[in-house]
């Protein structure tokens, strides 16, 4: 447990979970999106779908995909700033019964045809956990730096991206693979101890079999960087 466990995010905002944790789930899918949004579906679920106006809970979700910061003074004004940058966005509420009830899914679209899908719950005190990217089961909490690596499942995959992290010094604080078919794609969720040199970065998405490097750094306050 650390400090902001305790006392909570510095943060705009009536809730931490409804509010905080949505920003950080909000950045989170525009990382993983890469380049320009210009489309956001965002589908709330349990007590998000219930309160997500009264708790500014959208305009929470629009500052994290507009890349701001849980305590920026203008997410209060987040559908302007984001019309302004030329996002088109709609809020809508949907059934997931056995997800936790502050949860919420995002679609994505980017200007060069580019998409993405996150789906991810705020926990509380800020903090958040990403259950689903594109369709397939993940769990991270963004509070440590972290690795999203779409691939083919191939046999070496695993090893030869474990064996060029060790060459360059980086740990593995957490590691979780999810295949839905053998063989096919499948995606790795790596939580680092620290953070990750921009040449081992590099090699990672040289890597045979490897589609993708989605790299989500964090700041020290536990927000995702973007």
């Amino acid at each position: 447990m650390d400090i902001f466990d305790i006392i909570g995010p510095v943060m705009i905002g009536p809730s931490s979970s409804h509010t905080a944790g949505a920003v950080r789930i909000g950045a989170v899918a525009r990382k993983i999106l890469g380049g320009k949004i210009t489309r956001a579906e965002v589908f709330f679920a349990g007590s998000f779908a219930e309160t997500f106006r009264g708790h500014g809970t959208d305009k929470a979700i629009l500052g994290g995909l507009l890349g701001m910061q849980s305590d920026d003074e203008r997410i209060r004004d987040s559908f302007r700033h984001a019309e302004e940058a030329g996002i088109e966005f709609v809020f809508t509420t949907i059934s997931l019964p056995r997800a936790h009830p502050n949860t919420v899914k995002i679609h994505l679209a980017g200007e060069n045809g580019g998409e993405c899908a996150v789906q991810g719950a705020s926990v509380g005190g800020g903090n958040i956990l990403i259950t689903d990217v594109n369709g397939m089961e993940t769990a991270f909490s963004g509070k440590a730096d972290t690795l999203i690596i779409p691939h083919r499942d191939m046999p070496g995959v695993i090893a030869s991206v474990s064996s060029l992290m060790a060459d360059y010094g980086v740990n593995i604080g957490n590691f979780r693979l999810n295949r839905p078919h053998k063989g096919f794609q499948a995606v790795m969720t790596v939580e680092l101890d620290g953070g990750i040199p921009d040449e081992a970065l590099r090699l990672l998405t040289r890597l045979k079999y490897v589609d993708s490097v989605v790299y989500l750094p964090v700041n020290r306050n536990g927000d995702a960087r973007c």
